[in-house]
């Protein structure tokens, strides 16, 4: 009776040291990976956030060089479109053979160079404010990432180890209102052109028919 009660006892302490090998090693299979991926030391967390805010650092200088590579090119359109006009012009007013029934010549030479002129500048617009607006979100996306860089360097220890959630920075977009700001500028300068286009044709069709 005491053996078979020893047996059985034995038997219950083999299967209790079972479980317990059993569910340590699902706690170090398992259960502990996961949790260390999900941390990872300050200054991981440190060198991780500097090259973040070093690539949209980058980023900015690029976008803002592409910028001002393309507002060179929209000068040197402006230039050659009013070097054009000057010349058009000085050639109506001085011109001693133009009549008013050839008024059509110069107006129609005026409206292709202004059609011509807002085609070319359109693509460089739109590039220009492509590049405005992709430097903007890596501008707001570094601000982000510099702001969690600045609260890990003064409080390392009181975070360490970090979450990896705590590395994710999102890239940023700005909002409607700054996109506003493209729209408006589009518009005046269609104005402009539209402007600079009456003024040039109601002058040749003054100078020649009056």
């Amino acid at each position: 009776m005491d053996k078979a009660k020893r047996d059985e006892s034995s038997k219950i302490q083999k299967l209790l040291q079972e479980g317990e090998q059993t569910l340590r090693n699902y706690i170090e299979k398992e259960i502990l990976p996961d949790q260390l991926q999900r941390y990872a030391p300050a200054e991981t967390a440190i060198h991780v956030l500097q090259s973040i805010v070093q690539f949209h650092f980058d980023k900015v200088l690029e976008k803002k060089q592409a910028v001002d590579c393309q507002k060179k090119e929209l000068w040197k359109f402006f230039s050659i479109f009013f070097v054009f006009l000057a010349i058009l012009f000085s050639g109506v007013v001085n011109s001693s053979r133009l009549q008013c029934k050839h008024s059509w010549a110069p107006i129609a030479l005026c409206i292709l160079a202004h059609l011509i002129f807002y085609i070319s500048i359109a693509q460089t617009l739109k590039c220009i404010n492509g590049f405005k607006y992709q430097r903007r979100c890596h501008k707001l996306t570094l601000g982000v990432a510099a702001e969690k860089l600045k609260q890990l360097k003064v409080l390392p220890c009181l975070i360490d180890p970090v979450r990896q959630e705590d590395l994710e920075v999102c890239y940023q977009e700005p909002s409607e209102v700054y996109c506003h700001k493209f729209k408006k500028r589009w518009f005046l300068c269609s104005l402009f052109l539209l402007l600079t286009s009456c003024t040039m044709v109601s002058s040749v069709a003054a100078i020649l028919c009056t």
